[in-house]
């Protein structure tokens, strides 16, 4: 079980990643970033997940430069974009994320999402990249189950994780049963669905019991559930509140009326149906 923000999982690849992060989607570059990641990093977090297209690399490069906490004690993860895709282009993509962060190698490179016709490619570029050391893991973004599995019959290296769109209303628990039969493991983004639904009885009810918020209970469910949360927030206040989930547990019967939730209910795009 996860006890603190510095606890971390361990990858099929023997590369350990921490728990829980901060996702920087649709947080600017500049100011903004940079003190948020500074913000996070004093609260503990270590795990930074950007990618080309949130146009943000450059700030976390900076807030990781600036930052007193060794390098090697953060997981950086970025992701290789849909126009970028393809063997070739993928190498160049990630030289330029390369050259805007700033970094020497990247903890964990993703497929962003599985664009048909150019994913294989693209993992072999992140294999190419993996065997060069220039990576310590490399993983996917919004895969399902037929294409995680068109890739692990395609490719040499299997993916370390499947980061995906999930929350109580998107449970994805086949997707997560695949996952952990290949142990692949589960990162969520949107892990409380942006707050759509934070005023749910079910939560609040469990939220009082535990004097706790309902954002706080969804990411403990995750926790609970091994899957890594990595919730966004440019709010101090947010991000601290984010964190401290580390002095309550769930019970079974709470984990369960949770789980009630699921409703298979995307805010995202369907992977499958992906035109950007």
């Amino acid at each position: 079980m996860t006890v603190s923000i510095f606890d971390t999982v361990e990858l099929h690849n023997g590369v350990k990643i921490p728990a829980f992060g901060l996702g920087v989607y649709k947080v600017e570059d500049g100011q903004q970033i940079e003190e948020t990641i500074q913000t996070a990093l004093d609260l503990g977090y270590r795990l930074i997940d950007t990618a080309s297209f949130y146009q943000n690399e450059e700030g976390v490069g900076r807030a990781i430069r600036n930052s007193s906490i060794p390098r090697e004690e953060l997981f950086i993860t970025t992701k290789v974009w849909n126009s970028e895709q393809g063997y070739e282009n993928t190498l160049k993509a990630f030289d330029e994320s390369m050259d805007r962060l700033g970094l020497d190698y990247l903890d964990l490179y993703l497929v962003h999402w599985p664009v048909k016709g150019k994913y294989l490619d693209t993992w072999r570029a992140l294999e190419q990249l993996y065997r060069e050391g220039r990576v310590k893991a490399i993983g996917v973004s919004n895969f399902k189950i037929h294409h995680l599995q068109d890739l692990l019959s395609h490719g040499k290296e299997k993916p370390v994780i499947n980061q995906v769109e999930l929350h109580p209303l998107l449970s994805q628990v086949e997707l997560r049963n695949f996952c952990q039969e290949h142990d692949i493991k589960v990162e969520a983004w949107s892990p409380l669905s942006r707050g759509r639904f934070l005023d749910e009885p079910v939560l609040g009810k469990i939220a009082q019991h535990h004097a706790k918020t309902p954002a706080q209970v969804i990411l403990k469910w995750h926790l609970q559930n091994q899957i890594i949360p990595i919730p966004k927030s440019v709010t101090p206040s947010r991000l601290k509140e984010n964190a401290e989930l580390f002095d309550f547990k769930l019970d079974q019967r709470e984990m369960e009326e949770i789980n009630g939730l699921n409703k298979d209910q995307r805010f995202g795009a369907d992977p499958d149906h992906i035109d950007f």
